[in-house]
């Protein structure tokens, strides 16, 4: 079974997958969020297609003392409601710069900027999905 990376903003969803073995994780795929429209069926259908048993979520805490405002607790609710929609395992991971490095990877690969625009969200969901695989490996 494999692990569905996500890093979730208000105007885009970026999805990673990991690979069978749970060792690479890879981008998938952005969802774009329009207002009204609940991205909760897309994702659960993602979840069947690739064979996931586990969502990491990623939780952007603030960078003074990890507190969670707006952006961490729409991320919280959104797998709250995947978890109750397919009763698989939710994790959340701390992704702190997890869009910074991202795009710091796709200036280093130069890309430019409209480039990385469209990719930035997946980029940055396979950044998170990796330090959970990279703990879970850990912990084996």
């Amino acid at each position: 079974m494999r692990v569905l990376g996500l890093d979730i903003g208000t105007r885009r969803i970026g999805v990673a997958l990991s690979d069978e073995s749970r060792i690479i994780a890879s981008p998938l795929l952005t969802l774009d969020v329009s207002p009204g429209v609940d991205p909760v069926p897309r994702l659960v259908a993602l979840c069947q297609e690739h064979e996931v048993s586990t969502v990491v979520v990623g939780l952007p805490l603030s960078l003074s003392g990890g507190a969670s405002g707006r952006s961490a607790r729409l991320a919280q609710a959104l797998g709250k409601r995947i978890e109750q929609a397919t009763q698989f395992e939710i994790v959340f991971i701390d992704e702190r710069f997890s869009s910074t490095q991202a795009n710091r990877l796709l200036i280093d690969a130069g890309q430019r900027r409209a480039e990385r625009r469209q990719v930035v969200d997946k980029v940055a969901a396979a950044l998170i999905l990796q330090v959970y695989l990279d703990g879970q490996e850990k912990n084996s």
